[in-house]
């Protein structure tokens, strides 16, 4: 079959691999885990549950660039026609660009 992972074995059972692990497949979930995931780790290498003590590192860039590989994951969901799905995904990407500017703020300003 083209396109398609192999299949994992498991005492005769076949298991096929979620869209969330083939990285050549659209996954909201992805790109919402990783938008999340770099959002907690920007917050957490700024320091943030102590406010006296923000802090910008360089390793915020690798925050920065997994908000920006996030909203390419979902831009990638968007369809060609308007829907109510696309605009969910649209949403989405909203709140990414939301994120992705709170990363660039932590990373620069303090």
């Amino acid at each position: 079959m083209l396109g398609l992972a192999p299949p994992h074995y498991s005492k005769g059972i076949v298991f096929s691999r979620p869209a969330l692990f083939r990285l050549r497949r659209r996954s909201l979930v992805r790109g919402v885990l990783l938008a999340l995931f770099a959002l907690v780790g920007s917050m957490r290498l700024a320091g943030f549950p102590r406010l006296d003590s923000l802090r910008a590192t360089n390793w915020q860039m690798v925050a920065v660039t997994m908000t920006s590989w996030a909203m390419v994951e979902t831009y990638r969901c968007l369809g060609r026609k308007w829907s109510l799905y696309g605009a969910g995904v649209l949403i989405l990407l909203y709140a990414e660009l939301m994120i992705l500017a709170l990363t660039l703020f932590l990373w620069i300003y303090p």
